[in-house]
């Protein structure tokens, strides 16, 4: 019973902090490793001592996983040289350079000092891109940050495993590379085998219960295998994860994608908020052992000092020589200063907690080693987790803004409504009422015009039709409700036709769209790429001189209100966009039959081809 009240407790307390610290905007590894630290010390909280089995199979692959499915295939295959470097070379170099320094101040085997420093060389996604995404940083670098963290662990375990391993006996080169190469090339074709055999079943699967207790399963399946001939469960694991996310679409119903990316994130968030809890508590005893080992306390803290100073100076050390190789073909901007991001965002979490457990009883001064893992682990948390954010913002390095986001948003859901209107024309038939076809037109209609609206002045300064749909449905809905809740307490209903209503009701609350507002911190105007198969936006200029103030002349002339207000690139023409009533920009198109338009709200210019329906 204390076992289970100890879990309850702990989970408890990592969803508390973590929920405290997304409230407050602080760094959710380093606040629960610091309530961890803190709590070790008081008298009524046990000693933690977490299983290596447990870490290693019951977390390590679920975390994996539910990175693995949010990760783009498309993006890692852009990215794949940096990730590359970062993941086997940058591992390697840390690993070699710590051991180095352990070996020379340490009475441990040169072998050992290579487990330790492979211990303590991957970093972790977590720690990295909480911050990243809370301070705005480029997504490429989040990208880079994130595919590194989950390629770098299968170097670790494997360095650590063929170190350990020449512990025991002598291990050649030649060995050592034919392990890496299987641990690599066995964990992907255990991956990609085990993605195509559960694409097979969940074509198969309607349930969205079966379908995500099939995904539940999908880490385990690819790193038990995997690790039982030697192979990498973790590239395993990582691979299956990727192939299963990207053809999701395709081999996955609506509810089990809804179902799965729910669940997965809860669980992401569980074991995330509990093992940086994890950490904390065992600092106490860790240190307490290790200041009481036959090693003298000036020797210790040298060793502390360097092998932290070793694990931060390593990453920029091997970052910027390869700086130039890092970037795309044809990237110039911010190079070095995305370089240095890269080379700060090195925390530690999560692996190196679960591999410094695989160090065997025996090993020499294994209190110390232990030590030195988990101040990495806390130092990088605490001094690079604090300092990223103004480095950040010093360098000027910033992601896509909402406003900009809400532009994409709005030019990919426009080419799906063609595509959507275009499959209506296509299958209708003399039998489908006119007014089904009306009915579908609009709810497209509808759900374009809403992306749009995103842009312009905020809704705080105008009300937007579908800001208006969105306000009164919801006040409907909350009605609807009450009125089936009151039958339901009144016994007027069977409880399972009852379910079924709240449930569509709750299902519609759900679509309902509820944006945050796009007028952000931003300097620049709010601008799109010109794009290259667009010879309409080529040829437009950027401006024009209007024919008049700007104000849409017809609404005016016709008493109406306007929502935005669009210019037309061919001769000035100023008319209200298409969520307003009069939709003179589009009339004005059709009739003149200029093809660009740009748009005159206050800190945008972007611009839009009618024809080919391409931002520019």
């Amino acid at each position: 019973m204390h076992v289970a009240v100890g879990l309850v407790v702990l989970v408890a307390s990592a969803a508390a902090l973590a929920g405290a610290a997304r409230r407050f905007g602080i760094s959710e590894p380093l606040l629960l490793t610091l309530a961890g630290v803190a709590a070790s010390y008081l008298p009524f909280v046990p000693q933690v001592h977490p299983d290596p089995e447990i870490i290693m199979l019951g977390l390590l692959p679920p975390l994996l996983y539910t990175a693995a499915i949010r990760t783009s295939l498309v993006d890692f295959r852009a990215n794949l040289r940096t990730i590359a470097l970062l993941s086997v070379g940058l591992v390697l170099f840390s690993a070699f350079a710590v051991a180095a320094v352990v070996w020379a101040i340490l009475p441990v085997p040169f072998a050992t000092a290579v487990a330790l420093g492979a211990i303590v060389a991957p970093t972790d996604a977590v720690a990295a891109t909480g911050i990243a995404r809370r301070i705005g940083m480029p997504r490429r670098v989040v990208t880079v940050l994130e595919d590194e963290s989950m390629v770098n662990d299968a170097t670790a375990l494997v360095t650590v495993r063929t170190a350990l391993a020449a512990t025991a006996g002598t291990v050649s080169v030649w060995q050592a590379g034919g392990d890496f190469l299987l641990a690599a090339g066995g964990g992907a074709a255990i991956g990609i085998a085990l993605a195509y055999l559960l694409a097979v079943l969940r074509r198969r699967i309607s349930d969205p219960v079966q379908d995500t207790t099939l995904s539940f399963l999908a880490p385990f399946l690819a790193y038990l295998p995997a690790e039982a001939i030697g192979a990498s469960g973790v590239i395993a694991v990582v691979v299956c994860g990727m192939i299963l996310g990207h053809n999701a679409p395709v081999w996955q119903s609506a509810a089990s994608r809804i179902s799965e990316r729910t669940n997965w994130r809860t669980v992401q968030f569980i074991l995330e908020s509990a093992v940086f809890l994890i950490i904390g508590l065992q600092m106490r005893a860790i240190l307490e052992q290790a200041w009481g080992s036959d090693l003298d306390h000036r020797t210790l803290v040298l060793a502390v000092l360097a092998v932290w100073a070793v694990v931060v100076l390593a990453r920029p050390a091997w970052v910027f020589p390869w700086s130039r190789l890092l970037r795309r073909p044809g990237e110039t901007d911010n190079g070095y200063a995305a370089a240095t991001i890269v080379s700060w965002a090195g925390m530690r979490g999560v692996v190196t907690l679960a591999a410094v457990l695989l160090l065997p009883a025996d090993t020499p001064q294994l209190p110390v080693l232990k030590l030195l893992a988990l101040v990495v682990v806390a130092g990088t948390l605490l001094v690079q987790g604090t300092t990223l954010a103004p480095l950040v913002r010093r360098l000027r390095l910033r992601g896509p803004s909402r406003a900009e986001d809400a532009l994409q948003k709005a030019n990919l859901l426009q080419q799906a409504t063609t595509a959507g209107l275009a499959a209506l024309d296509r299958h209708r038939t003399p039998d489908t009422p006119d007014t089904v076809v009306d009915s579908l037109r609009d709810r497209l209609t509808w759900r374009t015009n809403s992306a749009w609206e995103r842009l312009g002045r905020p809704e705080a300064e105008i009300a937007t039709p579908t800001a208006e749909y969105r306000r009164l449905r919801l006040l409907m809905l909350r009605a609807e409700r009450e009125t089936v809740l009151a039958v339901r307490d009144a016994g007027g209903a069977d409880y399972q036709i009852l379910q079924y209503v709240l449930a569509r009701l709750d299902l519609e609350e759900s679509m309902i769209d509820r944006y945050a507002e796009t007028d952000d911190d931003r300097d620049e105007t709010l601008a799109a790429p010109i794009t290259a198969e667009c010879a309409h936006l080529r040829a437009a200029p950027l401006v024009v001189d209007p024919v008049g103030p700007d104000v849409c002349r017809e609404c005016l002339d016709a008493g109406l209100t306007w929502v935005h207000l669009r210019m037309c690139l061919g001769c000035g023409h100023i008319g209200c966009c298409d969520s307003s009533v009069g939709n003179h920009a589009t009339r004005h198109h059709l009739s003149s039959g200029h093809p660009v338009m740009r748009s005159v709200e206050p800190g945008e210019a972007w611009r839009w081809c009618y024809l080919d329906e391409q931002l520019g």
